[in-house]
């Protein structure tokens, strides 16, 4: 009698086939041509003019038409104000006078207030300022334009090295003339925070670990959302750790790595324990952000993986939920579809993580669609360049859509 080993149920299977097409070489990767950096920066250089342009024209309309700004109905005079507003003002804030050290307290509820908003982007702003004597509005435009480009480059780079040059470099497009792309020109954090993330994906699939921790670590105090990164890592460590005898996994890879992710995450937790310290108050990071809660489904506990079921399932009851489970559905499906695995490890991991921390901890609500920016690696999924007439219409949608999202997420609404 013969004894077989037990085969592998399907679940494994499929598991086993997905991390297999993970970490397989990328299929029509090409080193990058002499001069090809240069027409990227040719498209950032359209796609930034475009943004202005759009900005401009419905500032110019706002003025002429005596038209309130945002919902409020705030009447701007000059353009330098038109790009500074909303999030912009709380960075200028901060560089101005620093955080508060007391919250906003009413009836017991945190006040929307400055904890929201990471340092890094008000730091340069004052440091800038006070050297130069330069607007600091203008210094936050200035960054957000200039991150931008490193942010178009870093992207560019990293899709060249996990798909095909096509698909790379239409990605690449998409990301530029995106309907979320205006907030490169304005004074956010947006373009500075795309910028160390791209980057520091690209030196993780380079495998050059180390120099990610410093990079993770500015972008930790950037902007929300560096925990992705540390999530994605952890990911990586077990990929390579389960496939060392296929893949080596040298020890000083493995320390640098684990190393790394880790720093990583302490720096992502790190701002609500100096929330807190500096404001005597508990939780004061968490009640902050859940400020800008309240007008849309009221004051109520935090509780992790809840907060898109509470949103829908408050304004469309079982329907809502259903709809969640549905998007939920269709991100997992896109996250195993073949044209997603051959991006590779890092981006999927990532990609992935991000969508899972978006999912966990953000309410979503109009600054959903900028929050989702950082998941454009996936861009580079060839369907989305896969014949000339889904380019053209893909690139002619961003464009109308930036339309609308700059009169409605802006001009009179909230971003």
């Amino acid at each position: 009698m013969v004894n077989r080993r037990p085969r592998p149920g399907r679940g494994p299977r499929a598991l086993r086939q997905w991390v297999d097409d993970l970490t397989a070489p990328r299929e029509g990767v090409e080193p990058i041509r002499s001069g090809t950096l240069t027409k990227v920066v040719g498209i950032w250089a359209v796609g930034r003019a475009v943004n202005f342009l759009l900005i401009w024209l419905f500032f110019e309309i706002s003025r002429l038409a005596d038209l309130g700004f945002g919902p409020h109905g705030i009447h701007v005079r000059h353009f330098l104000t038109f790009l500074t507003g909303w999030d912009a003002d709380h960075y200028l804030s901060i560089a101005e006078v620093g955080y508060p050290v007391r919250l906003p307290i009413e009836g017991g509820v945190v006040q929307e207030n400055d904890w929201a908003f990471l340092p890094v982007l008000p730091f340069i702003e004052r440091t800038v300022h006070d050297l130069t004597g330069v607007d600091a509005g203008v210094v936050g435009v200035f960054v957000s334009v200039a991150a931008s480009l490193g942010a178009t480059l870093a992207l560019f780079l990293l899709l060249r090295e996990v798909t095909t040059p096509s698909a790379a470099w239409w990605g690449m497009v998409l990301f530029t003339f995106a309907p979320l792309s205006f907030v490169f020109v304005l004074a956010y954090a947006e373009s500075l925070f795309l910028f160390l993330t791209f980057t520091a994906l690209l030196l993780t699939l380079r495998r050059k670990y180390l120099w990610v921790l410093p990079i993770g670590v500015l972008a930790a105090y950037t902007r929300p959302g560096i925990l992705a990164l540390a999530l994605a890592l952890g990911i990586v460590f077990v990929v390579r750790w389960l496939r060392r005898s296929a893949d080596p996994f040298p020890w000083r890879e493995r320390i640098s790595l684990a190393a790394t992710g880790l720093a990583i995450a302490v720096a992502g937790l790190s701002w609500t324990w100096i929330a807190d310290l500096v404001t005597g108050e508990p939780q004061a990071y968490l009640r902050t952000e859940m400020a800008w809660w309240v007008p849309l489904v009221g004051e109520g506990a935090f509780v992790p993986l809840t907060p898109w079921f509470r949103f829908f399932g408050t304004y469309l009851g079982v329907f809502g939920i259903l709809f969640v489970l549905a998007v939920m559905a269709a991100f997992a499906w896109w996250m195993f579809s073949r044209p997603v695995r051959r991006l590779g490890l890092v981006v999927v991991a990532f990609a992935a993580s991000y969508g899972l921390y978006l999912f966990g901890v953000f309410l979503p609500q109009q600054s959903t669609f900028r929050l989702m920016m950082p998941l454009s690696p996936l861009l580079g999924d060839e369907r989305f360049s896969a014949t000339r007439n889904r380019r053209q219409w893909l690139l002619l949608g961003s464009l109308a859509l930036q339309v609308v999202a700059v009169f409605l997420l802006w001009t009179i609404g909230y971003p």
